[in-house]
């Protein structure tokens, strides 16, 4: 029996009459960008997330950089953002020559931690680019009192958490992606909402953001052929936006089917005392992008070791702060370090997780993640 960490094939042929029949329907219209399908799902997508403008892009990447340049961002100005993230998080931060500010994560659910967005606030921080890590969302409410206070703008990296819901003090519930000024996600085909290829979007409520963002993933222009600013060329492809409108039919379904996984990895593993299983917050449903681990004492990687001997597969999200990547070491003084980031980078293991639930595979990788430990 192969397992794999994510099940792609597995789900397409679940829904494959539908997407057969979308990508069809692309090639006999040859509208292969900006087809019909973009627009329906850009529609589908708004009403989904409960959104006023989703703005598709070419991938998660230059979603964030689209961003950043329509908050007319300049150099030198300061964008906080984790340090245990993805490399996306920071880099679009420096390629526009912007400078990271990388904070510490929370200890269980590896959200931004709040003490240190005052400990590195200066007067040229102008951002905060809160991740939603792993499938659930950072303190939202806290997040934005902060930045309201600081008068920073808030830009979600959602690519991890596509259909996680935030629930505010008051009651009120909003879709990740649609709390900050602008929220940026990636369609990468093992997301939650995968395309099968590259592919993204951002969303925003603010109408003159949404007019700039657009204009910017279109080379700058308003009018075809006369370009008021610098930009870019972004856009999602139609076929790309067939599969997409398809699987955002059972984004929900796949997220119950990951929480379903999740709860039965979390109910075997409980009782190894050298792992501890994902925390959930209480203030945001889980949407299990990732099954994340913590290994204690030093036996991760030998765990990854031996699961890899059994043809278990198992992923390191992620090995080394970004602050300690040689792409980044101009952005910090020798000797900086965040504790728990240091740790998190030790411990942390990712198991298979995905939409097609099978009690037979994850019985085995419990078996032998206990005989591993025993």
């Amino acid at each position: 029996m192969k397992i794999q960490m994510v099940d792609l094939k597995g789900q397409y042929l679940k829904i494959k009459e539908d997407i057969d029949a979308g990508i069809q329907e692309c090639i006999d219209n040859t509208a292969f960008i900006n087809g019909p399908a973009v627009k329906e799902f850009q529609q589908d997508f708004e009403k989904y997330l409960g959104v006023k403008h989703v703005i598709p892009c070419a991938n998660g990447t230059d979603a964030l950089q689209i961003a950043m340049m329509a908050l007319n961002l300049q150099p030198g100005d300061e964008i906080i953002c984790p340090a245990f993230t993805y490399v996306a998080t920071a880099e679009v931060i420096g390629l526009l020559g912007l400078k990271p500010v990388m904070v510490d994560v929370n200890e269980d659910t590896f959200d931004i931690q709040l003490e240190d967005l005052e400990r590195y606030l200066t007067p040229n921080t102008k951002a905060i680019v809160p991740v939603h890590l792993y499938g659930q969302s950072a303190d939202m409410e806290q997040i934005l009192k902060f930045a309201e206070k600081h008068n920073l703008f808030v830009i979600e990296d959602n690519a991890q958490a596509i259909g996680s819901d935030y629930t505010f003090s008051d009651g009120t519930v909003k879709k990740t992606g649609t709390i900050g000024h602008i929220g940026c996600t990636s369609f990468f085909p093992s997301k939650n909402l995968g395309c099968y290829g590259d592919g993204g979007a951002l969303m925003t409520n603010d109408d003159e953001l949404a007019f700039k963002i657009r204009m910017i993933a279109n080379h700058g222009q308003e009018k075809k052929y006369y370009h008021k600013v610098l930009g870019c060329n972004s856009r999602l492809d139609t076929i790309q936006a067939a599969v997409l409108k398809v699987k955002l039919k059972h984004l929900d379904e796949y997220s119950s089917s990951r929480n379903r996984m999740a709860d039965y990895y979390d109910a075997n593993l409980a009782g190894i005392s050298e792992i501890q299983t994902p925390e959930r917050a209480a203030n945001s449903t889980h949407v299990f992008h990732q099954y994340t681990l913590r290994v204690k004492n030093g036996k991760r990687d030998g765990l990854q070791k031996y699961l890899a001997e059994k043809n278990i597969p198992s992923m390191i999200y992620y090995p080394l702060p970004l602050y300690k990547q040689e792409a980044f070491l101009q952005y910090v003084e020798d000797g900086f370090s965040l504790p728990v980031t240091e740790r998190l980078c030790k411990e942390v293991i990712s198991l298979p997780v995905h939409t097609e639930f099978d009690r037979e595979v994850l019985d085995i990788i419990i078996t032998e993640i206990k005989n591993y430990f025993n």
